[in-house]
């Protein structure tokens, strides 16, 4: 005859034999989400620069120079107040949203209310984020510029809503999609999703294009959020233009900008949303129930990079500038079709037609055992992007050039 094992001594047995005695059911959105590609390619990245192996990362916007001493030297003054150290406003501070009016009217021309069309968000990501789940649930619809972004995808879908996907152009061609898009539809989108400067494939648009945007919304009745994050990132004399320079831009939607990219401050986590109050406030009151907002010092040292240095992002997009003419020279020598971007930190270029065949995934991987150096596959933002490559601009010009000789000699 057996012996019994008491219920509570059976149920330790399973934990230890690997075994939950009491289920984990992760919630349904969870199913809709692939794994994450860049993941994958940073495990395989980590593992080789444990083993020793000297890899070039071409692969992730994350900007390797430093951030401006004076932004550094505010900060390590504002942490030593310990006045500082509470929990912080989940909008951010006053003083910091009135920096970031002053920046936006003496750099676009636009007025914004501080108090009610500004708020500070950990991170543009973050601000998309948790606007996403303020304004989309369930049977809602999204239409998305693709390839894209991740995020721009993920949070929607996170929010329980659907992603109707649109080629990416930056001209007439765009709108032309948009409103084919339009046609029959039914639900009616409710939030178009814009980025130009475009991530990844660097699309740009020009003067007036925001015009016809916003009449766009205003006929379909589509709330418009711009991610504004390479808006300073820009080469070759050409300005970006801001959402909110076309009339009546903040009546139908608002703007994401960031300090990540043009001030190196990518980790420090400083975003801003701008525009519609209506939008404003609904985000506002998600932010409250999720965080106590960026800590303060950061938001303090944040004051003086918009006010002080603006001559730094330009020197900053010098930087990215210099080093996408030696990155795009080098490919085309190689035989590859790239489109030199005058804006963004990165250069979306087409996969040489012999290697193509074996798609975008498998080829970085194969260019990260063989060659050494990591770039970010364009299936990993869409089916539209497969055939593509992303490569960051965030090594130095050496380092670049070296990227090119380990590529050409992988691919020979």
């Amino acid at each position: 005859m057996s012996e019994s094992v008491p219920a509570d001594r059976a149920g330790h047995a399973q934990e230890v034999a690997g075994e939950s005695a009491f289920p984990i059911r992760p919630a349904d959105r969870m199913r809709h989400l692939p794994p994450y590609l860049f993941g994958q390619l940073n495990a395989l990245k980590s593992r080789k620069r444990r083993e020793g192996v000297d890899i070039i990362d071409l692969g992730m916007g994350n900007p390797n120079d430093p951030t401006p001493d004076r932004i550094v030297d505010k900060l390590s003054e504002a942490v030593r107040d310990p006045r500082n150290h509470r929990y912080s406003d989940a909008v951010g501070i006053f003083n910091l949203r009135r920096e970031v009016a002053k920046f936006y009217a003496r750099k676009y021309g636009v007025d914004l209310d501080p108090e009610t069309e500004i708020i500070t968000t950990i991170g543009s990501k973050e601000g998309f984020s948790h606007l996403c789940l303020a304004l989309l649930g369930p049977g809602d619809v999204a239409l998305v510029p693709s390839p894209a972004f991740p995020p721009h995808i993920y949070a929607v879908t996170i929010a329980g809503a659907s992603v109707l996907s649109v080629p990416v152009s930056g001209g007439p061609e765009f709108l032309d999609n948009l409103n084919k898009v339009m046609e029959g539809i039914f639900p009616k989108p409710k939030l178009l999703v814009l980025n130009f400067p475009h991530n990844p494939t660097t699309t740009t648009v020009d003067e007036g294009f925001f015009d016809t945007i916003v009449e766009f919304a205003r006929k379909h009745e589509v709330i418009t959020v711009h991610d504004f994050a390479y808006g300073q990132t820009v080469f070759d004399g050409y300005k970006a233009p801001s959402l909110l320079q076309a009339d009546g831009a903040k009546e139908v939607g608002l703007e994401f900008m960031t300090m990540s990219k043009a001030y190196n401050m990518a980790g420090w986590r400083v975003g801003f949303c701008l525009g519609n109050r209506e939008m404003i406030r609904a985000l506002s009151s998600i932010k409250g129930y999720f965080d106590y907002g960026l800590f303060q010092p950061v938001q303090i040292a944040s004051i003086i990079g918009l006010r002080h240095c603006d001559e730094c992002a330009v020197e900053q997009a010098e930087k990215y500038q210099s080093r996408r003419d030696v990155l795009c020279r080098g490919l085309e020598r190689m035989g590859w079709e790239v489109d030199k971007p005058r804006a963004t930190m990165f250069v979306w270029a087409k996969m040489p037609a012999s290697h193509r065949e074996m798609g975008s995934i498998d080829f970085c991987f194969m260019l990260l055992e063989k060659a050494e150096v990591a770039v970010a596959p364009g299936r990993a933002f869409g089916q539209e992007g497969e055939g593509y490559v992303r490569l960051a601009l965030v090594e130095n010009e050496q380092r670049i050039r070296q990227a090119i000789r380990q590529i050409g000699r992988a691919l020979s």
